[in-house]
């Protein structure tokens, strides 16, 4: 895992299942965000997903080390729940509503030692596990 937010080979995020209320969280907690309740336990999202919404980025955010211009996007999964993040098409004239995406792990910049940091993100296809 990353940060406890996802993992790779096959990538898949690093979510929760409350057991009282049965809803999917992401990133991963011990209390429901939906009704606060304690003992959340891990679960892993692996999608396909479907492209819920998206949009492009053009200008960096401040602090942002990454290429522009990128894709930035909602993926609904099938557990009900729905996850922003990047998407690997940055041409939102590319995208439809409902297209499956997968997720995938790319590199995002090489920090001040050398290191490629990687994020996950979604890509248009089915893909997935």
């Amino acid at each position: 895992m990353h940060e406890g937010l996802f993992a790779d080979g096959p990538p898949r995020l690093a979510a929760s299942r409350c057991g009282a209320c049965g809803q999917h969280h992401f990133p991963r907690a011990d209390v429901c965000p939906y009704c606060s309740a304690p003992g959340s336990v891990a679960a892993e999202l692996f999608g396909p997903g479907r492209l819920w919404a998206w949009t492009a980025v053009n200008a960096a955010p401040p602090g942002y080390l990454g290429e522009v211009p990128y894709g930035f996007g909602v993926v609904e999964f099938d557990e009900g729940i729905r996850v922003l993040g990047r998407l690997t098409e940055a041409d939102p004239g590319k995208l439809t509503a409902g297209q499956p995406m997968h997720l995938v792990v790319v590199p995002l910049h090489t920090d001040a030692e050398g290191r490629t940091v990687v994020t996950y993100a979604f890509s248009p296809g089915p893909g997935g596990s």
